[in-house]
Parts: C-alpha cells; structure tokens; sequence
C-alpha cells in the first residue's frame, strides 16, 4: 500500500476551519469524506454517495474513532502516472489507497486518500457484468479497508478483507463483488 498524500484532507489558505458543533467535524458515524473530480462529473456518482459508502465501510470495520478522508476521481493518465510513480506498475489501476502518515504526536482523524480511476471503473464493471455504481461503492469500501491496515496480499488476510467487503456491500443492498 502506497503511504504519500496526493490530497490534503487539511483546509488550505483562505479555508473556514469547521468549528465545535459544526456538520464538517468528523465524528464516529459522521466522516468527512472530501471528493474531487480531475475529470468531468457526468456519469460519476455524487459526494453523498462516496459519503455513504465510506460510512458504511467504517461502521463495517468497527471503526468508533472519528475520520477524515479524500477520494479523487482521476482520468487514465493520471491514474497510470500514480500507479507507476507509488507502486512501479506501468498501467492504470481501479483504487489507489495512501495510508496518512502524521508526525509522531500528531493526532488527528485522518486516514489518508484514496485514488479511483474512473476508466478503469467503468472497463471493469462492464466487463464483470456489474452496475457501475456497484462497483464504485466496492472499490471504494475495499479502498477504505486498506487505509484502515486491511490487505489481501496473502490468501487469510485476503478472505477475511473479502468476507467484510461482502457484509458491508450487502448492508447497502449491493450483490456479493466476488461472486460467480
């Protein structure tokens, strides 16, 4: 899993830090899911349901600590340059995680970034025969699972990363990703 920021889930220069008893303070069962599109929006799905999944994801994990995150759409280039550049793999890929590295002391609610890109997306969810918000709502739940330390590089952690994918997909009334 890539560790490196390509978004900033912190406010910028000229940004209104939310305060105390603000909707943008992210609490349990409340993220704050920042999403940007590099490309278009037609097609795509809304922040609400970027939102939504990644609720689900993180009530799925069990996470009860607040979190913050940023998902960026991407375009192919920019999705094959991020995969070369963190991962050394020449292509475009579905989901890029980077896990948030803060200095040591540092606490705060965020998880770091994930990457989507949405070509690739939409290659895979017609080729596997699956809606395209389905598979957008998996990929970004499976993007979430890895900020939070989940990984399927080896066949015991992979099943059990899979049968939470499933569980949390099913919860939100979408059909079980790997099967058939």
């Amino acid at each position: 899993m890539p560790h490196h920021p390509v978004h900033s889930a912190l406010p910028g220069p000229g940004s209104r830090v939310p305060g105390p008893g603000s909707s943008n303070v992210p609490s349990p069962g409340n993220p704050i899911v920042h999403v940007s599109y590099a490309l278009p929006r037609r097609g795509l799905p809304a922040p609400v349901s970027f939102r939504r999944w990644v609720a689900a994801a993180l009530a799925g994990a069990r996470r009860r600590a607040a979190a913050e995150l940023a998902i960026r759409i991407v375009g192919a280039a920019e999705g094959r340059a991020l995969n070369r550049r963190y991962r050394g793999r020449d292509h475009a890929t579905n989901v890029l995680s980077f896990a948030a590295e803060l200095p040591p002391g540092l606490r705060l609610p965020l998880l770091g970034d994930l990457v989507i890109c949405a070509p690739v997306v939409a290659r895979e969810a017609r080729e596997q025969g699956k809606p395209l918000t389905a598979h957008y709502a998996h990929l970004t739940v499976h993007g979430v699972l890895h900020l939070l330390g989940h990984d399927h590089q080896d066949e015991g952690p992979a099943r059990r990363m899979e049968a939470l994918e499933t569980r949390m997909l099913a919860g939100l009334g979408i059909a079980d990703p790997y099967a058939g």
